[in-house]
This record gives C-alpha cells, sequence and structure tokens, in this order.
C-alpha cells in the first residue's frame, strides 16, 4: 500500500486532536473528491514498518485523541492487509486511543465481509466508521465530519453486536 500523508495534527477528521493517515487508492471516485490525487493506488509513499511506528509514536502524547483513516479508501481491497495491521498494532499499544475511518463504502457492506478479504476483521477494530460516497448533490458545509448528508456517522461494536445501525449522535 502507499499512503499520501500522515498527518500529526488533524482537529477536522474526527474529535479532538488527531493522527490522520492518507492512504492511497480509491475507486469510488466521487466527484468533486476533496483528494482526488489519492485516488491512483501508486500516488505517495509505500507504507510500512517504518510508517506503522511513526504513528505509533506520534499518537502516543496524552493530548492526541485517535488515529483518523481517510484517503483515498482505507477499505479498498488492496490497503486492508496494510491498514489491519495499523489498526491492529494501535489497538494492542494504545488501546485508550479511538480510530475513527473514512470509506465510500456502506457499513452494510463492509459488516457482511463483501469488500475483499479483511473488511469484517478491519470494521471490527475501529470505533467510528464515516459511511458512504461523498455526494456533490448533497454537500452540507454545515455538517460534521462528513462532507454530504447521505454520509454517517456510525458506532461500529454496537452496531455490529445487535445488527442495526447506531449513529454517533454526539457528532452529528
Amino acid at each position: 500500500m502507499n499512503y499520501a500523508d500522515i498527518k500529526k495534527v488533524d482537529v477536522a477528521n474526527g474529535p479532538g486532536v488527531r493522527v490522520s493517515l492518507f492512504v492511497s487508492g480509491c475507486t469510488h471516485r466521487c466527484e468533486e473528491c476533496f483528494n482526488p490525487e489519492t485516488w491512483d493506488f501508486s500516488y505517495g509513499a509505500p507504507f510500512g514498518a517504518a510508517e506503522v511506528e511513526k504513528i505509533l509514536s506520534l499518537l502516543s502524547p496524552d493530548h492526541i485523541r485517535g488515529l483518523s483513516l481517510l484517503g483515498g479508501e482505507p477499505f479498498e481491497p488492496e490497503n486492508q492487509g496494510a491498514v489491519l495491521e495499523l489498526v491492529t498494532q494501535v489497538r494492542e499499544k494504545l488501546p485508550e486511543k479511538t480510530i475513527w475511518c473514512y470509506s465510500g463504502y456502506r457499513f452494510e457492506e463492509l459488516a457482511a465481509g463483501s469488500v475483499g478479504d479483511h473488511s469484517r476483521k478491519l470494521l471490527e477494530g475501529i470505533d467510528v466508521l464515516v459511511d458512504g460516497p461523498f455526494v456533490l448533490s448533497k454537500k452540507d458545509l454545515g455538517l460534521r465530519f462528513r462532507g454530504s448528508s447521505n454520509q454517517r456517522i456510525i458506532q461500529v461494536s454496537p452496531s455490529l453486536e445487535t445488527g442495526e445501525i447506531h449513529l454517533a449522535g454526539e457528532y452529528m
């Protein structure tokens, strides 16, 4: 997997001060995407063990609330293995940190495991999923942590447990 950027201070993509990883590669190609350069799977630099260690180090301070995964598309089948490894490391070494993920895929597809080999396992490792593609006709600058009104901010664990979508109401 390649990545486009690692932001050590991000306050736009989840609550509090966060570290954000922007992965490369996306097949959704949403109209007026804010990051179209990340559609290309070869954009940026290779993501490996050194980048995982860098992210873990950046997440360590108490004032950092968590990790946000964006793109590109973290749930693209080609990206799932590397993203899952990062999520696993964060869960093991920094379990108090929250993990948010932005995906053009819908929760239902990911929970069913129908997107690549690791979509369900990766979904189980994150706290909050902002799902659905960006839709230009539903763009709303007044929304918090999402770009269009079709996107949902989902609490993953209770949604997986009950089989019903639990929206993260405090962020809506």
